[in-house]
């Protein structure tokens, strides 16, 4: 049997994050270590520990798939690992966050007002009133926060269908996070083999 590591119960984070913005927006801020710390791991390491020991989102499917059988555990389509869907899909992930920032500097600037809104796949609107309430922070750290929590939870709600449909951890194969590590892990490993 395994021995269990203190990095196993991860999944448990991926919980917890979900579940306070639930109630706070403003602890979507929370969900930058997960966005962050791969990319330092990679960059500072020239390898993906990251999404193999320590990213919870990949630990929650695989518990929710596998141990809750709740996972058909069919293979997925080639095309959901291929090159051009992980880069396309980067690239949009990438224009997504983008626009957070640009919707955040927007409000920041005073050009455009908080909108208060969790969005999910970017366009419905989930009436989660409660999230926050009007002056607990500076306008922009509430928008950046009601724009990465709507981003996190659709990719994560993505996650989960692919999972249903496909083996548990289907999502790893076209994760922004590992996409764009993986890509700093190859350019780390050229610059050492040009050394």
């Amino acid at each position: 049997m395994k021995k269990a590591h203190w990095y196993d119960y991860l999944w448990i984070w991926s919980i917890i994050y979900f579940a306070l913005g639930f109630f706070n927006i403003l602890f979507a801020w929370l969900g930058m270590i997960d966005f962050l710390v791969p990319i330092i791991i990679a960059a500072a390491g020239g390898n993906k520990a990251f999404c193999n020991n320590f990213c919870g989102r990949g630990q929650l499917f695989a518990k929710l798939g596998s141990d809750c059988k709740c996972s058909r555990k069919k293979q997925a389509p080639k095309w959901l690992s291929s090159k051009w869907f992980r880069n396309g899909f980067l690239v949009f992930f990438l224009c997504m966050f983008g626009n957070i920032v640009f919707q955040t500097y927007l409000v920041a600037a005073g050009s455009h007002s908080l909108k208060e809104a969790i969005k999910l796949f970017w366009c419905i609107r989930v009436p989660w009133g409660w999230t926050y309430q009007a002056g607990m922070v500076s306008d922009w750290a509430a928008q950046f926060a009601f724009g990465f929590y709507s981003l996190m939870l659709t990719s994560t709600i993505i996650g989960i269908i692919v999972m249903v449909l496909y083996k548990p951890r289907t999502w790893c194969t076209f994760c922004p996070m590992g996409t764009m590590t993986q890509t700093i892990c190859k350019i780390k490993a050229h610059g050492k083999e040009t050394f």
